[in-house]
């Protein structure tokens, strides 16, 4: 081992352990949690924060783009199912759950659209879930109306439940089983009242909804 390997290695350590506890402060007290309680949950001093984030916008991009990285992790189990209904059962188990473990997003997704509205990595699921849905839809076992938006729409819904706090998660599956059996196809539908919105004006309003953060 070189003597420069160690250093490195304890650096990317510290990194990794920043990101964990950030990502649970920031779920117990927001994102704008002080970074001084950061360091000390991480067993690290102040100095050592700023220097991996040189400020909180820093560390709420890469919390952000960090989880972007989870969701295309998550993509070839859910795209790659044997049947379009066992993608979307997939894609809204996987992402709701994915999302109510990590009550922090919304304010990170807004925190991101105000730092660069330009940052828009999201809009890379579009045609995924597009050819999700269209899948189902051939096959005849989704609802013909139901769009990527409506089941974007449903992640966020069943990912809100994870406000409840931890005690909660074991009964989500619940919401998930009566969301499931509404998005069945079936012969007596209840039509649609409106058109479906537009994947990129759901994509920008999720990264604005919610209360402005203090700054």
């Amino acid at each position: 081992m070189t003597p420069a390997a160690s250093p490195r290695r304890d650096a990317r350590r510290n990194h990794e352990r920043l990101l964990r506890e950030a990502r649970r402060l920031f779920a117990e007290r927001g994102v704008d949690a002080p970074l001084d309680e950061l360091a000390i949950r991480a067993g690290v001093g102040a100095g050592t924060v700023y220097r991996h984030f040189p400020n909180r916008d820093a560390l709420v991009r890469e919390l952000y783009d960090s989880g972007v990285a989870e969701l295309h992790d998550l993509a070839s189990d859910i795209l790659g199912a044997e049947t379009g209904w066992r993608s979307v059962e997939l894609y809204l188990e996987r992402l709701g759950a994915w999302v109510a473990d990590q009550p922090y997003l919304p304010a990170v997704m807004q925190r991101v659209a105000e730092l660069d509205p330009s940052h828009r990595p999201g809009a890379a699921f579009e045609e995924a879930i597009d050819g999700l849905v269209g899948r189902a839809q051939v096959e005849g076992s989704l609802r013909p109306d139901v769009t990527a938006v409506d089941l974007s729409i449903l992640v966020d819904m069943l990912g809100s439940l994870g406000q409840y706090g931890r005690e909660y998660l074991p009964f989500w599956r619940r919401q998930l089983t009566i969301v499931l059996d509404g998005l069945r196809a079936r012969p007596d539908l209840t039509p649609m009242p409106v058109p479906g919105q537009r994947f990129a004006e759901f994509h920008d309003m999720s990264h604005k909804k919610g209360p402005k953060p203090a700054r």
